[in-house]
This record gives C-alpha cells, sequence and structure tokens, in this order.
C-alpha cells in the first residue's frame, strides 16, 4: 500500500519505521525544524531524523493545508494517509485527499482524552488504564469513527514520557493491523460511543504549579504526568524548583500545613500534602544539575516550606 505520513515527534517514529517494511512510503511530512533549549540550536524533528535513516523523501510545510502542501501529497499518488502526533489540524482538503481517508494514531481509548496531551492528562487524572486508538479523521477533535484499539496497564510511578515510548510502539503494532483490515476490507470503522469523551488540552508550563493542599495521590500523579515537558515546579522562599521524580508514603501528616518538610533526621526529603507525606526523590533549582531529595537537604533552611 502508498502510504503518505503526516508525524513530528518521537511517538510517532516506531510507526513510520514499521510502515517502511511492508508499505511503500511515498511521503512524509513533519513539522519545520525549529530551535530547541537554552542556546535555541536549530534541530531536525524526530521523525525527520527517522526517516532520512530510512532514505524517504521529507518535506517541512509551515501549513499543511496550503496548497503548495496539499499538492505535494497528491503528488505523491498515496493509498492512504497516516498521522501521528503531527501537530497540525487537518482540513478536508487533506485527510479526504487519499482514497482510503487519512488515519490518526492516538494514544488514548477514545473518546477519552482527545487533544494534544493525552498521555499527559490519563496519568494526572490517576487512570490505571490508557491505550491506543486508530481512527479515521474527521472534522472534528479526535472525534472519527474508530478502527482499532489496543490497551495497556499504567504503572503506578510511571511517568508520562515512559508510557509514552510504550504507547509508540503499541501504536506501530496497532497501525501495521489497520492498515491491512482497510486494504482487505475486514476492517469496518465504528463511531465512538456517545458517553464518556474528555479532553487532553495542550499543556502549558502552568499546568506543572504543584498544590500541596491536594492529596499525595494527587501530588503523585501531577509530578508524574508532567514529567518530561514542562515538568512539575513548586515555590521555596519565592524561588521555583522543579520535581522531577516523587514516591507516595503511608506516613500521616497530622497537624502538618501542606508543604510543609518532615524533621531532617530522616535524611530524606519529603513533604506534606493534604492526607500524607510524599516523599522527593529527584529536585532541581533553578540554573542547578538534578540532586536527590538527600542532596537538596544539604543547605536547607530549618523553616523552609513548599509553596
Amino acid at each position: 500500500m502508498r502510504v503518505a505520513f503526516l508525524g513530528t515527534s518521537g511517538f510517532a517514529v516506531p510507526a513510520l519505521r514499521a510502515l517502511a517494511g511492508p508499505h511503500e512510503v511515498t511521503l512524509v511530512v513533519t513539522q519545520p525544524d525549529r530551535p530547541v533549549g537554552r542556546h535555541a540550536e536549530i534541530v531536525p524533528t524526530a521523525v525527520k531524523r527517522a526517516a532520512a535513516a530510512l532514505s524517504l523523501p521529507v518535506v517541512q510545510p509551515d501549513r499543511v493545508n496550503r496548497d503548495e502542501a496539499v499538492g505535494q501529497l497528491r503528488q505523491s499518488r498515496p493509498d492512504v494517509l497516516v498521522v501521528a502526533a503531527y501537530g497540525q489540524l487537518l482540513r478536508p482538503a487533506v485527510f479526504t485527499l487519499a482514497p482510503l481517508g487519512a488515519v490518526n494514531i492516538h494514544a488514548s481509548l477514545l473518546p477519552q482524552y482527545r487533544g494534544a496531551a493525552p498521555v499527559a492528562w490519563a496519568i494526572v487524572r490517576g487512570e490505571a488504564q490508557t491505550g491506543i486508538t486508530t481512527f479515521l479523521i474527521d472534522q472534528g477533535m479526535d472525534t472519527g469513527p474508530m478502527l482499532v484499539q489496543r490497551s495497556l496497564a499504567i504503572a503506578p510511578d510511571e511517568t508520562a514520557g515512559e508510557l509514552e515510548l510504550r504507547l509508540a510502539h503499541l501504536g506501530a503494532d496497532a497501525i501495521l493491523t489497520t492498515l491491512c483490515g482497510l486494504e482487505n476490507g475486514s476492517l469496518p470503522a465504528r463511531p465512538q460511543p456517545a458517553d464518556g469523551a474528555s479532553l487532553a488540552p495542550k499543556l502549558t508550563r502552568d499546568d506543572g504549579r504543584m498544590d500541596w493542599t491536594q492529596t499525595s495521590a494527587a501530588v503523585h500523579n501531577l509530578v508524574r504526568g508532567m514529567a518530561p515537558w514542562p515538568g512539575a515546579w513548586t515555590l521555596l522562599a519565592g524561588e521555583r524548583v522543579k520535581v522531577h521524580r516523587t514516591a507516595r508514603t503511608d506516613i500521616r501528616v497530622g497537624a502538618a500545613t501542606p508543604g510543609t518538610l518532615a524533621p531532617r533526621d530522616a535524611g530524606r526529603l519529603f513533604a506534606a500534602c493534604s492526607d500524607r507525606f510524599v516523599e522527593i526523590l529527584e529536585i532541581q533549582r533553578a540554573g542547578r544539575p538534578r540532586a536527590s531529595g538527600s542532596e537538596f537537604l544539604n543547605g536547607l533552611r530549618p523553616s523552609a516550606v513548599f509553596e
């Protein structure tokens, strides 16, 4: 089958590699190279690097719905478009271009977590299970008819970055099954359920702000869900610090105010939530390397409180 592939982030790479074997990938469309990091170094997208390694043709339009990009897609004569973490909404001129339509690989069990950040929000909201859904793109936000679903359990300490990697490989398997079914006509599309829909909006830095008045489970889930980006953060004496990893404990806070640190004789960094303490395993001051909780205790004022 002739496939045009649209993707940008590392989540899309396993699917591209999987498709490049049994199918003919006629064109790869990815976002333009952009500056990354403190030094604003121009870095190619993960999909562009993968496509180059596979010797596949690549285009990087600013807007995929403009006439030039639509023309490039049409000239590649795809039987189907496959979309994975591309980063732009497709208009009808694009998603109706191929005879078999445009198939999206989405990292949730639709209709749950429609939107840009399904992995992060599933963890933040304490889900025990998530998965992959392939579906035919329509004019809505992840509302099209479903083709294949695969589920997996979320580990209790798993971060969004770790879970996304597992989902990426699950998505690669799901898209191969999907295209096989579309090609031989054995895979009917089915409407998404009317009930149970939820949204997973694009993340901002403010989404990582920690609220110590929440339960220890909610605080732990926020830290996991915001890793690696935008990162969970809190204030310490007016300074923003990032919290990279935590662990839940059974230590009840008693009368301790949320954000209060446990006595230093523990030799570990514990902070009070509304019900129990969480242990902070990895933390980072601005402009400094990451430190373990015990390392961070050195030089910390006895009256320090997270805000």
